[in-house]
Parts: C-alpha cells; structure tokens; sequence
C-alpha cells in the first residue's frame, strides 16, 4: 500500500490555510460571463504554452498563440504536441467523474504522442529507463548526469505501482488538495511509467485531480506560470523528493498554488476595472436603467411605447444592458421581461 513520507512543517500548514482563504476569494467574486471566457482561454493557452515548452518544444508563446486561436491544422510535431495538449486540457472536465486508472492515463498518452511519437503512445514502458543529460567535460567527451533512475522497469511492477497510487488518491479524500495533488504530481514523474510525455501526462492528471476536488483550475487559475518562473527549480524541487521525503518538493508546489491563486486575482481585478470602462452604460441605456427602476421590471413593448423609438431598437438597447449585466432576462418569447440584477 502507498504511503507517502512527508512531514507537516509551519511552512507547509501555513500555505495551505492561505490556498483555502485565496481559493475563497476567488469563488466569492462574481466574474462575468465574458471575462470567465476569455479568462479561462488565456489559462488553456498559457499552460499549453509552458508545459511543452518546459520539455523543449521551441514554439513561442506567441507562435502558441496564433496556432490555438486560429485553430489551424498543425504542420509539424512541434505544433502537434501543443494541439494535442490543448485538446485534452480543455476537456478535461468530461473526466472529472471517473476514476484515475491504467486506461485512462494510456488514452490521454495517446493522445498527446499522436503524430508526435506514435510508437510508443498510449504504451506503459517495459524496459530501463535513466532520466538526465549529457554534459561535456574538460577533454570534450560528452558524460550523462543522471538526474533520476525510476525504480521499476517491467510493465507489470510500473502497473501494479501505479495502482497503489491512484487508490491513495481515490480514498485519501480528507487530504488538503495541496498535499494531494503535489504527493501525486511527484510520485508519478518518480514512477516515469512512458519513455517519453510523462511530465505532461503528469500536469494534466494533477489538473484532473484539482477539477474532481472541485477547484476550478483552467477557469480560474494554472499552475504552469509558476513552473515558468524557474523551471530548473522546478525540476530541483521536483526531484529532491526521490529519496522519499516529499515535505521539500510539497512546500515549493503549495507556495506555487498560492502564487497561482494571487495571481489569477490579480488578472481578475485587471480585467474587471477594463470591463466596468468598456461596459459603462451609454446615455441611452441609462434612461432604460432609470425606467426600471421607476417600474422594477419590463418589457420591449414598454420601451418602444415610453422611448418612442422602434422595437428593433429597444430590442438592442435591453440586450446589451444584459450581456454588460445590469439586467436579467426572464422568458425567451414576445412577452420576456427584463429587471435589476
């Protein structure tokens, strides 16, 4: 059975009483629909970007940018391995109701090798695997730095591994989401169950796991941003936790949900001011706010009668007060009315 090591230290029991009060925060603020939708496709975009790029895919944020907006077909394996990223992140809510398994994390494997390294995707590795690089010395010859050796090599131990993990993280249910997800984040990488795309199968499993515990991640908040500060760090931090003891790794990854959290509100305060100057209500739709509350509710006719002006008119004056969200709108016929938020 898995039992992670680690030790609850002030750092760690502070950081994650501050994710609980910013993730509050967050909630407690209503975002509107316009904002929440360019919001949450900046994060898909920002964490398409960083992910890859911190596996060296060479594509800019920019170059990301145009790709995914444009919804482009790819042209090379560059392209390719941020599409397929995309693709799964965004629809990682019509996951968050099923299980982690074995079948779930091949199928997302899959998909991010497609087109990228088709002979290996979706497939658990069954051979030795060493994780570092090369450096050259003083007379020129190139000399592997081992960064990490994972512990197993065969299918069946890697499987069996894998299992125990995903039942911690299935019954572990009181768990602060910190400790959850920064435990499960490590332990895979440290399993390294693919030759190839195990950090990026990891990020998106760990994003699946915030979404099941019903934080909102990608609609409010990445955590990719932080791995993008440092990402040697992130690797260092990463790692430092192989020998068993994950306190270390889990006080820099809960540290990064708070910087995530900080600055998505940040980002939503921003965001907000810009709306309330671009969403001011004009002249003529503060005569219609003025109506309402004289009336508290009504409807297009009202307005056409009381403004003498056309229906098509009155029809484009309610609509945008609703879509900048000073009205509500009940009813969807001739006789809708419409009143205060």
């Amino acid at each position: 059975m898995f039992k992670p090591k680690y030790t609850l230290t002030k750092t760690l029991l502070s950081n994650i009483t501050q994710i609980e009060r910013l993730y509050g925060q967050l909630e407690a603020y209503k975002i509107p629909k316009k904002l929440e939708i360019n919001l949450e496709r900046d994060n898909l975009i920002q964490s398409s970007y960083v992910s890859n790029s911190i596996e060296g895919n060479p594509l800019s944020l920019k170059d990301v940018t145009n790709l995914l907006l444009d919804d482009r077909v790819p042209v090379n394996r560059d392209e390719k391995e941020v599409t397929n990223y995309f693709s799964i992140l965004k629809n990682l809510k019509n996951h968050q109701e099923k299980p982690i398994s074995i079948e779930m994390i091949n199928d997302f494997h899959q998909q991010l090798m497609t087109g990228v390294k088709d002979a290996i995707s979706g497939q658990i590795r069954n051979k030795k695997v060493i994780i570092g690089k090369y450096s050259k010395e003083e007379k020129q010859s190139l000399s592997l730095e081992v960064k990490h050796e994972p512990p197993f090599h065969k299918k069946s131990e890697i499987e069996n591994s894998l299992k125990d993990l995903f039942l911690w993280q299935k019954t572990e249910t009181d768990l602060p989401i910190a400790i959850k997800t920064g435990v499960f984040h490590h332990h895979f990488v440290y399993i390294h169950p693919y030759i190839d795309g195990n950090g990026r199968a990891c990020r998106l499993l760990t994003a699946l796991i915030f979404l099941q515990n019903k934080y909102w991640i990608n609609k409010y908040f990445v955590l990719d941003d932080y791995y993008d500060i440092d990402r040697h760090m992130y690797s260092d931090k990463l790692h430092s936790a192989d020998k068993g003891d994950k306190t270390q790794w889990l006080e820099y990854f809960s540290e990064g949900i708070m910087y995530s959290l900080q600055a998505a509100l940040a980002k939503i305060k921003n965001a907000q001011s810009q709306l309330q100057i671009e969403d001011r209500p004009t002249k003529k739709e503060k005569q219609v706010l003025d109506i309402i509350q004289e009336r508290n509710e009504l409807t297009s006719t009202d307005l056409v009668e009381i403004l003498k002006i056309s229906r098509q008119q009155a029809h484009n004056l309610l609509k945008s007060l609703v879509e900048k969200g000073f009205l509500n709108k009940k009813g969807k016929t001739k006789k809708s009315y419409y009143h205060l938020k």
